[in-house]
Formats: C-alpha cells, structure tokens, sequence
C-alpha cells in the first residue's frame, strides 16, 4: 500500500472539506472519488503512482471522511455542484473524473451538469448503471434500518476488531477486499457517519435496489473519452452492469479484471494505475465538437 498523504482542508459554504492532493499542480488533474460511506483513504494504493505524471486529487465528499457532515442535501446533483466548488476553490479548469462505486454516480452527473470540467470519465465498479444490487445495500436502505445500526455496529466492538485487524496486518494476513468493506462498515459507528450515510444512500438505493439509473443519458458520454472498469467476481455491483454501459457508451473502453472484486483499486493497485495510465496517456482530453443540441437531437432522431 502506498503512504497515506496528509489531509488538507478547504471551506465552501462555511463546510470543511478535507482531501489529499499528490503531484504537479501544472499537470493534468485526475479528480478520484470515493463510494458511499468510503473516504480519500479508499485511493492510498494508487495515488502515488498516479502522481508520478499527474496532478492527483482525492477528496472526502461532505458527510463522509474528515469532512463536514452538515444536515442538508446529499443528492447525486448536490454532490456534483460541490465538486463544481471545490475544483473552483483549488483552481483547477477540468479534470479526468474517476469514480468508484457511488462515486461513478457523482462521476457521471458532474459530467452531465458540468461537461466543461470533465476531461475524461473512468467509472470503477459505479452505481447508476442498473437496478441490481447487494441485498445488504437494499436491506440497509428499508425504513428505520437506521435505528437498528447502532445495535449492529456498537463502537467498542468496532474498535476492538480494528485492533485485531492491525495485529492480522502485522503478521502479514490480510484480505485487502475485506478490509475496505470493513473501514466502511466500521465508518458507520459514529452517529454522524450513519446519518450522512443513511441521507446519502437513499438517494440512490431502495429496498428493490438502485432507484437513480443513468442508463437513458449514457450516450451522452461518447462525447467525451470515457473507459469503464469492473472487477468480475464484484459481489456488490454485478459486472453485467459495466457490459451495457459499455455497448451503450460509443467508443467507450471496457477494462475486466480477473479475480478481482467491487474494489479494484484497491484489490489490484498496479492493473488499476496501469489502465488508468494507459487510457490517460492514449486520449485526447475534452469533448467532441458538437453542441449539446446537435447530441441531443440525433440521438432523438435515432430512436425514432
């Protein structure tokens, strides 16, 4: 695992944001955001590989991580206009957006609000794309499941099993996968945390599974380099998903990897920065050339 790099932090609309920032400011900037109930520790494998070439930015969206955990909106739309924000407050005109999981939702609706500040879209295991999910997820997404968290993930018994955790890494017995679902789980012990995460999830999932599916806006993605990545044996998203995005999205790269789960910049660092690398290093930034309403009215023309 790469060195974690230290917090900064930012305030935009009187919230601190924290995030870590690796790299050249003068380079392209790769924006990295994490999945629900997750923070920027979610890309310490990666970021500094990344940054050998790259100005790298990972930052804790608000309600999650060191950042602020404010009552107020936490929709896909509201998190996109934050990122707007934050970029704007960092200086930085447009960035290649990679988005994991929850994250791949923000992704793609910051492209869609924002297109100017989107050089390139990577989409890593994403929500979004299709109905299916963990049952844990839609479990967790019932009414009042809320009340039941605290029984299910006391703080003690969280803590005591994070020391057992560092102990096993000592010794060198680790699972990588699970001990990213275990920093997420473990984030939900605090009662802020679990209220962010129930706000924040509820925008997205319900008891029948993800109720926000960008599936009908996905063509509007070919307007700018856009690879999809996927674990194939990913338990929380079904692969199935990244196989339509990818016939939906012209021109789009699809990268499978091999044995690997919902987490692969963590479970496969080096294939992870190795596609990111290439897909950055083989597009051209930016969109194409036509409007938003030459797009819009052929593919209306198309589908009629």
């Amino acid at each position: 695992m790469g060195k974690r790099r230290p917090l900064q932090h930012v305030t935009i609309h009187g919230h601190s944001v924290g995030y870590r920032r690796a790299g050249s400011s003068n380079a392209q900037t790769i924006l990295l955001i994490h999945g629900l109930a997750g923070s920027s520790k979610t890309w310490d494998a990666v970021i500094d590989e990344l940054a050998v070439d790259y100005d790298v930015i990972a930052p804790d969206l608000l309600g999650h991580g060191e950042s602020a955990k404010p009552l107020g909106d936490y929709s896909l739309g509201a998190f996109a206009s934050g990122l707007r924000d934050f970029l704007a407050v960092l200086d930085v005109r447009s960035a290649t957006v990679v988005g994991h999981s929850f994250g791949g939702g923000v992704a793609m609706q910051l492209a869609y609000q924002h297109p100017h500040l989107t050089d390139r879209l990577v989409l890593v295991g994403s929500g979004g794309l299709g109905r299916e999910v963990s049952p844990l997820l839609r479990l967790l997404a019932l009414p009042g499941a809320e009340y039941l968290m605290p029984i299910g993930i006391p703080k003690p018994v969280v803590e005591r099993a994070t020391d057992v955790g560092r102990f096993l890494g000592r010794k060198n017995i680790r699972s990588e996968r699970l001990g990213e679902l275990w920093r997420a789980y473990s984030s939900l012990a605090g009662a802020e945390n679990r209220q962010a995460f129930v706000r924040t999830m509820r925008g997205v999932i319900e008891a029948g599974g993800q109720k926000v599916d960008a599936s009908d806006r996905l063509y509007l993605a070919a307007r700018i380099p856009t690879m999809i990545v996927w674990g194939d044996i990913d338990g929380v998203i079904p692969v199935s998903h990244a196989h339509r995005a990818h016939r939906a999205i012209e021109n789009s790269r699809l990268e499978i990897l091999k044995g690997v789960g919902h987490f692969p910049h963590v479970e496969s660092p080096d294939m992870f920065v190795s596609s990111v690398l290439n897909f950055m290093g083989s597009t051209a930034a930016g969109s194409d050339d036509r409007s938003l309403r030459e797009v819009l009215l052929a593919h209306a023309a198309e589908a009629s």
